[in-house]
């Protein structure tokens, strides 16, 4: 460095030197002139190596991917951005809703391919790590389903706000890309709130071992995803209280693709007040069950509960549900609807036990009963699947079958089934 230094400096003064010999001014005037010149010359060249030691060199950062996607990291880590695409492809027959009604199980047979779902999500943090942010868009249909921004810098205390889906029933948190069987259950309709705006806090109180708990109350318009007002003056609330009884949260994700060596369990309760013009919420954002037609403002008054249950250990997993929700009509006499439902789901990777079963097939079953008004005891609509996924890596690329039984249940109307088939290939980047 000093050799570099005093070389690139003698080759300035030589320069200058031979200007100076050769110009037109006076021989004083030019010793003058050529001395401070080369003095100034070392000036520059000391200023410039001086800044050269000071200025900190930063460590790049490339461009990597992970479960995330692609992730953008500046090199002071205080910028991050993750970009990721998924695209699900859906092969059914007869068709691939969930009949709800009974004339649903005497409709003509479809069948049916289509790219269910074409995502685009981004994310990441901004100025601290702990500051982050969330994007999710749906191409096909152009809906921006979810955006917030959280506060996390502690684990026992952190804050949301924004639209995304809220944390009441696990089944529907866990993304429709990190599922066993190809979509969810039918309690998924008429118990979940979906997508909504508004604040929350949450956090995990690790007191070690058993005494692991995590805790997520907000409040929220309560008018469904995209819609920016209340219709009214009362808010939507909800809370969720979780104990990890084994000292490990369980992820929120299908199955244990991870192959757990450690078991993990969890116990849950989580309620919902709300009231305003609609009875259930989906992607499309409010709107009602059959038997409740109103719209007008505040009309509904909607509480509900629901218990869960999950546990993961060595590729076998296990999730329910049970729920209950009451639906007051403020604008009609009529009293009050009781709904109640439940699901079991479990899955397991044969191959830990069976040696010729390939290593990243997974078979998983389901069961769920719904009761659209527990005062008619014989009501009821039952759905018994079973599935099975290849997971080539992981749930961000697998391959999903599935066949579904239907059985539809109505006092004043002759049973029906219905037989279903369904085929989804789901890969995310």
């Amino acid at each position: 460095m000093h050799f570099t230094f005093f070389a690139f400096a003698n080759f300035k003064i030589r320069i200058l030197m031979d200007f100076f010999r050769d110009s037109p001014f006076p021989n004083t005037f030019k010793h003058l002139l050529g001395l401070s010149l080369i003095l100034l010359s070392f000036g520059t060249v000391a200023q410039e190596k001086d800044s050269i030691q000071q200025e900190p060199v930063l460590k790049e950062k490339p461009i990597r991917h992970t479960s995330k996607g692609f992730v953008f990291t500046t090199a002071d880590e205080k910028f991050e951005l993750q970009i990721a695409s998924r695209l699900q492809f859906r092969f059914a027959v007869p068709d691939d809703q969930d009949p709800i009604t009974f004339n649903d199980f005497n409709n003509q047979d479809v069948k049916l391919f289509k790219i269910n779902r074409a995502r685009l999500k981004i994310g990441g943090h901004a100025y601290q790590p702990w500051l982050k942010y969330y994007f999710e868009y749906e191409l096909g249909q152009s809906i921006l389903l979810d955006f917030r921004f959280m506060v996390e810098k502690f684990p026992w205390l952190k804050f949301k706000a924004g639209q995304w889906k809220v944390e009441f029933t696990r089944e529907r948190f866990i993304s429709s890309g990190s599922q066993q069987l190809v979509d969810r259950s039918l309690l998924n309709r008429f118990f979940t709130v979906d997508r909504q705006q508004g604040l929350s806090i949450y956090g995990n109180l690790d007191g070690g071992g058993a005494a692991n708990f995590n805790y997520w109350l907000g409040a929220f318009t309560g008018t469904g995803r995209g819609s920016r007002f209340n219709d009214d003056s009362k808010l939507m609330y909800f809370g969720r209280f979780q104990w990890n009884l084994l000292g490990r949260e369980v992820p929120f994700s299908g199955g244990d693709v991870s192959i757990s060596e450690k078991p993990a369990a969890l116990i849950a309760i989580a309620g919902i007040t709300n009231t305003s013009p609609y009875t259930r919420f989906s992607s499309s954002g409010g709107g009602n069950l059959a038997g409740f037609e109103g719209t007008n403002d505040g009309q509904y008054t909607i509480k509900q509960y629901n218990i869960e249950t999950a546990f993961i250990y060595k590729g076998f997993s296990w999730a329910s549900e049970f729920h209950r929700k009451n639906i007051v009509d403020n604008f009609e006499d009529s009293g009050s609807t009781t709904l109640g439902g439940v699901y079991i789901t479990a899955g397991y990777f044969p191959n830990q036990v069976v040696d010729f079963w390939p290593k990243p097939l997974e078979v998983a079953m389901r069961y769920a009963v719904i009761s659209p008004d527990l005062s008619i005891s014989q009501n009821k609509q039952r759905e018994l699947a079973l599935a099975f996924n290849w997971f080539f890596v992981g749930h961000l690329n697998k391959l999903t079958t599935e066949i579904t039984k239907f059985t539809f249940e109505d006092k004043e109307l002759p049973q029906s089934d219905e037989l279903r088939f369904r085929l989804q290939y789901d890969i995310s980047f």
